[in-house]
């Protein structure tokens, strides 16, 4: 079906990674106040797409991203959560989702358009 097409699943893989970056950063400003908390952030996107390319074929982009410990400075109490990164990182998700989002609906009026078929 349509969207079984690598454009559509590229996409969806971007929508699902940006909600996926805005629920670790989520959590990571819920623990900004727990002593010796690790702040968490996802593998980088390309480092996903790489890892789909060359894993296995019944995941490709329908896998899951890897969770790893953020490199930031630790405060007195052994927390790691920087507010200020975790609402930058909130936002950018935010913004990469939303133009996810926005390309997937309009590459799939194209589509319907194409075929012959309009909403």
């Amino acid at each position: 079906m349509i969207s079984e097409l690598p454009l559509f699943q590229l996409f969806g893989a971007m929508a699902r990674y940006a909600a996926e970056s805005q629920q670790v950063s989520a959590t990571n400003i819920a623990h900004a106040n727990e002593p010796g908390y690790k702040a968490q952030q996802l593998e980088s996107f390309e480092d996903f797409l790489t890892r789909a390319a060359h894993g296995s074929q019944t995941e490709g982009l329908d896998g899951t991203f890897k969770v790893l410990d953020a490199k930031t400075p630790a405060s007195p109490n052994g927390n790691t959560v920087s507010l200020e990164q975790e609402l930058y990182k909130s936002a950018d998700a935010m913004g990469q989702h939303n133009l996810a989002i926005t390309v997937y609906e309009k590459s799939m009026d194209l589509m319907r358009t194409a075929i012959g078929k309009s909403k």
